[in-house]
């Protein structure tokens, strides 16, 4: 038989290194990430960055030198250790500054300041000038350019923000307008300020309720086992009633419309009676379909169930998965916070230019432009190399699980086990899977910003054909993302290159084509159902906790803040169980093909899954031998020989 012997899988055997040239590439490229930081703190960006600077390019708290054609550059600023914005609320939005004259101040206006005496009394008394450098202190209530090169009354009490010495004006609703452009329904500041100190005052109890979503989606993992079957007849009886209940209500409406139209004769009743009559046509359409897609799937739940089973006994002998999300998004969390220190570093780095206004700007010359793209690119790859570290992970360890016939010789802990293992042989293969979702994902990112930016030119035509590109290019991000996850698992099997990987596995999937189909549509469902569960029950707690608390116009935030986080957290531990789930099929799948349960080629399944092909064998032999789809798709399971 050529075929087997061509390529065996050997579950663990041998280990050795993969993708080598890649590993070695992402290694030059995080270099390429550190020399970025490295120049930006070079050319002074981080002392900008934290001690701020003012228009005139002098950085506040030092002595600075002199910059041709600006006049206030290069003065010894050591005293002044504050920046202070004469008009702090006017934000330019679409250049994401503060559009106003900056300078460097030696204390920030601790409370509101109304006329020009104000300003003077107060550089008196504290010794810190609010107007700009040329304007004497004793000239300022007197002298005719006071009114450009001091700040716009009244001055707001204003704070130093910290570690960043910059006077930011205390009272929020100053940026209102900021805050208005992104959320567009807040129109009066006040109705803001009651979100805000709405959200402040119930912290504890969105924090108590954020503990009780983590708290739910840990016992959910465990207890969804138990559960799966119960959830699988839920689902079908909601998905039976709910497609009826649609169908008879719309055909019901219809008739109803269908009496009272003919004693009213308009063309809007009748409009409506004819897209009544369309929905309800389509409804009934939809509901047989269903039907049909049920009875030919109602065998292959049956291994749903079976694996979402196992996937619960994976959990419990390997307790430390159910931690794998609180790595990876502390990971990644370190890896954000990073990037965006570089980001803001590099807003300020460049040499000193001039504008049209007279004033400082730092400007990127030459080639150095491009760091941007760099950095954007490293902030996908980087963040998708972390996520498949985790998704190798996990591969790794329940492969372990699967192909270790005695549970009893299990590693200690098979999760490090398997992170020794990816670290020492496989992060080549998880840097080339995660460079091949950002080749996908940078695309779409571009696309999506230039559909943003034809927001405003109606061309219909070239952004319905953008909306189309940036769907296809979605759909293959997500086909990609699910056939590496095999690729990671036949690599932690076999120890391949990550092609090889990506072809055995895609094999395997196609032989089980309407196995796989079953397994994305029933589990994603049963797992969506566990994420509304645990949303909604969390709300519900919410709901009553905050119903104590206060009158009913401020739950509104405090409530959708916890039943996104609810969301989040279900989905993170959730997307575990699934790739637990999908793991356990391609090693099933595996299985199947290469043993039948002869001597000298015995099953490594579980009980469960063992009961699950006994009664496949069972169905197989009543069917006979090549009766239906069924037969046909359980062939390997009985002759792998016959290949």
């Amino acid at each position: 038989s050529h075929k087997s012997s061509k390529r065996e899988w050997k579950p663990l055997e041998d280990h050795s290194c993969t993708d080598v040239p890649w590993l070695l590439l992402f290694i030059l490229f995080c270099v390429g990430m550190g020399f970025i930081c490295g120049f930006s703190i070079a050319t002074g960006a981080a002392a900008r960055l934290l001690s701020g600077y003012d228009s005139y390019g002098n950085i506040c708290g030092q002595k600075n030198v002199k910059v041709d054609g600006i006049e206030n550059s290069g003065l010894d600023l050591t005293n002044k250790k504050y920046v202070f914005f004469l008009d702090p609320c006017n934000i330019d939005l679409v250049h994401q500054r503060i559009k106003s004259l900056a300078l460097c101040v030696s204390a920030c206006p601790r409370k509101e300041l109304k006329t020009l005496a104000d300003i003077q009394k107060f550089a008196e008394t504290n010794g810190s000038a609010l107007c700009s450098y040329e304007l004497e202190q004793s000239k300022y209530t007197t002298d005719p350019r006071a009114s450009k090169l001091c700040p716009k009354f009244p001055v707001p009490e204003s704070a130093p923000i910290p570690f960043f010495h910059r006077c930011a004006p205390v009272n929020i609703s100053c940026y209102a307008k900021f805050a208005e452009a992104l959320i567009t329904f807040v129109s009066d500041s006040s109705v803001l300020h009651r979100l805000i100190s709405g959200v402040m005052t119930s912290k504890e109890i969105i924090m108590g309720l954020c503990l009780l979503s983590l708290v739910l989606s840990m016992i959910l993992m465990v207890i969804i086992r138990y559960i799966s079957r119960v959830l699988i007849w839920i689902l079908t009886i909601l998905v039976i009633l709910g497609s009826l209940g649609g169908t008879g209500v719309l055909w019901w409406l219809y008739t109803k419309q269908r009496i009272s139209a003919s004693a009213v004769e308009t063309q809007i009743a009748k409009g409506n009676l004819q897209a009544l009559l369309i929905y309800a046509i389509s409804a009934t359409v939809f509901t047989v379909m269903l039907f049909l897609i049920m009875l030919i799937m109602r065998k292959r739940v049956a291994l749903t169930i079976a694996l979402f089973h196992v996937a619960g006994k994976v959990f419990i002998h390997l307790p430390l998965l159910v931690f794998q999300p609180f790595w990876t998004f502390f990971v990644l969390i370190l890896f954000w916070t990073y990037w965006i220190m570089v980001l803001l570093f590099l807003g300020t780095t460049g040499s000193p230019v001039p504008n049209e206004e007279g004033f400082v700007e730092f400007r990127m010359v030459g080639p150095l432009k491009y760091m941007w793209w760099y950095h954007v690119v490293g902030l996908i790859w980087i963040s998708e190399f972390i996520l498949a570290c985790q998704q190798m992970t996990v591969a790794g360890a329940v492969v372990t699980y699967y192909f270790t016939r005695e549970k009893r010789n299990l590693p200690f802990t098979p999760i490090l086990a398997s992170v020794n293992r990816l670290i020492c042989y496989h992060l080549g293969t998880v840097a080339k899977g995660s460079f091949i979702i950002t080749l996908v994902k940078i695309p779409r990112m571009i696309l999506m910003y230039i559909h943003t930016q034809l927001k405003g030119k109606e061309n219909a035509c070239a952004r319905c054909m953008l909306k189309a590109c940036i769907c296809c290019l979605w759909c293959l991000e997500k086909c990609l993302t699910y056939l590496n996850q095999n690729a990671y698992t036949a690599t932690a099997i076999n120890s391949t290159n990550f092609c090889t990987s990506a072809k055995d596995a895609f094999v395997i999937l196609v032989e089980n084509a309407l196995r796989v189909a079953a397994i994305n549509t029933v589990g994603d469902f049963m797992l969506f159902l566990g994420k509304v569960l645990i949303v909604c029950s969390t709300g519900l707690a919410g709901i009553m906790l905050l119903n104590y608390q206060q009158d009913y116009t401020i739950w509104v935030l405090p409530l959708i803040i916890v039943c996104l986080f609810a969301f989040l957290v279900a989905h993170c531990f959730l997307s575990i169980y699934e790739m637990v789930v999908d793991v356990l099929f391609l090693c099933f799948a595996i299985d199947t093909k290469y043993n039948d349960g002869s001597p000298g080629r015995e099953f490594y399944m579980d009980k469960v899954l063992m009961e699950f092909v006994e009664d496949s064998r069972k169905c197989m032999k009543e069917a006979g031998r090549g009766g239906g789809a069924e037969g046909r798709e359980l062939k390997p399971m009985v002759g792998a020989d016959e290949e």
